[in-house]
C-alpha cells in the first residue's frame, strides 16, 4: 500500500488519501495496512473499530480517552463529507493547538492521530460515515471530552445537532493534561 500522508500542524497528526483502485466492476480500497502506517504511528496495535453515521449539521466531539486507555487512532471518511477537527491536549508548546481538514471519500479521506489529542467533526452531508480504528478497547470510565465551543474554534455550522453528552464537556481552560501526555 502506497500511503501518501502529509503532516498536519499538530505534531504526530497526518492527513492522507487512501488510494482507490477502479475498474469496470467498481472500486477496491485498502483501509488499513500496518506496514504503511508504521512510520507514522510506531507500534500501532489496533484493538477496535467503530462506525459512525451522521446527518448534515451533526457535530460530534471533542472526544478522547484518558490513560491508561488513551489511544492513537486512524479515522477514515467512507461516505458524505465532514470538517474534521483535532485539538492538541498534550502539555508543552503545542497545548491547545487546533487543526481542521476536509474529509470526503473522493479526496483526503483519512486522519492519523496520536494519543493526547481530542477529535471531533461536523457533517456536511446526510449519511456521512466515519470509520475509527483505535488502539484500545473503549473504556467508558476513561471517556472524556472538551466542549465543542470551549476552545475557540469557529465551526462551519451555526446551530449544530449535538448529543447531551457533548453538551456537558468542560472547556479547554478547565482541562489538565495527564502527566503522561506531553508534546514531543
Amino acid at each position: 500500500m502506497n500511503l501518501q500522508a502529509r503532516p498536519l500542524g499538530i505534531s504526530g497528526c497526518f492527513v492522507a488519501r487512501l488510494p482507490v483502485f477502479q475498474d469496470a466492476r467498481g472500486g477496491f480500497q485498502k483501509l488499513f495496512h500496518a506496514p504503511a502506517f508504521e512510520d507514522l504511528v510506531p507500534e500501532l496495535s489496533l484493538q477496535e473499530a467503530y462506525l459512525t453515521t451522521s446527518q448534515k449539521n451533526v457535530l460530534r466531539g471533542m472526544h478522547f480517552q484518558l490513560p491508561p486507555h488513551d489511544h492513537a487512532k486512524v479515522v477514515v471518511c467512507l461516505t458524505g463529507a465532514v470538517t474534521d477537527v483535532i485539538l492538541d491536549l498534550r502539555s508543552g508548546d503545542g497545548f491547545g493547538a487546533v487543526e481542521s481538514v476536509a474529509l470526503a471519500p473522493d479526496g483526503d479521506n483519512c486522519v492519523i492521530l496520536p494519543k493526547g489529542v481530542a477529535h471531533g467533526f461536523c457533517a456536511h452531508a446526510d449519511n456521512s460515515g466515519l470509520l475509527y480504528l483505535v488502539e484500545t478497547v473503549h473504556a467508558p470510565e476513561h471517556d472524556a471530552g472538551i466542549a465543542w465551543d470551549g476552545f475557540g474554534f469557529e465551526w462551519p455550522v451555526r446551530d449544530p445537532i449535538l448529543s447531551g453528552r457533548d453538551l456537558g464537556h468542560p472547556s479547554l481552560a478547565e482541562f489538565v493534561a495527564p502527566a503522561s501526555w506531553h508534546n514531543p
